[in-house]
């Protein structure tokens, strides 16, 4: 099977609601898995909270209500709630090993506290020896790096948080 192929099928299946997909051809095996994250979403004071899956590619969200009480909470949980789930995550688009810079020697891409424009180049990953860059979708700051350089990521798995 070509890379571009892989590609496709990869595209093909982030788009549709599965969230496990197998494929075996020639002895060559291909395993694709969305995980599901769960998400929050406080509102102000007197508001029920609202709490949703959300698929790892982002595609599709659920929305549920929570009927526990709001007082459970505290102030400090829904600041630390809200600042986790600020800004635009930047998400692994297939599975490899992340690099956060063109060379060993050479500085990262970006780091927390960089400004980056939409388009621009914030990492690598290498998948199959071939060194994918990873374009930013949005401008705005480097709030955090999620993954250590070096590390191996899964398709869908957040990188970058950009407030």
């Amino acid at each position: 099977m070509k890379m571009e192929e892989i590609l496709k099928l990869i595209e093909a299946v982030s788009a549709s609601e599965l969230t496990d997909f197998k494929y075996e051809e020639n002895g060559t095996k291909l395993n694709l898995k969305k995980e599901q994250q769960k998400v929050e979403i406080i509102q102000s004071p007197g508001v029920v909270p609202v709490t949703g899956t959300v698929t790892a590619g982002l595609q599709t969200a659920e929305i549920l209500q929570n009927p526990g009480n709001e007082a459970d909470h505290t102030q400090e949980e829904h600041q630390e709630v809200i600042k986790e789930t600020e800004g635009e995550l930047i998400v692994s688009p297939l599975v490899g090993t992340f690099y956060a810079a063109p060379a060993e020697d050479a500085p990262s891409f970006v780091k927390v506290g960089d400004k980056v424009e939409a388009g621009q180049v914030v990492g690598i990953i290498e998948a199959m020896k071939l060194m994918n860059e990873i374009e930013s979708e949005c401008a705005g700051t480097v709030a955090e790096v999620l993954v250590e350089n070096g590390e191996p990521v899964e398709y869908g798995q957040p990188i970058f948080r950009i407030v």
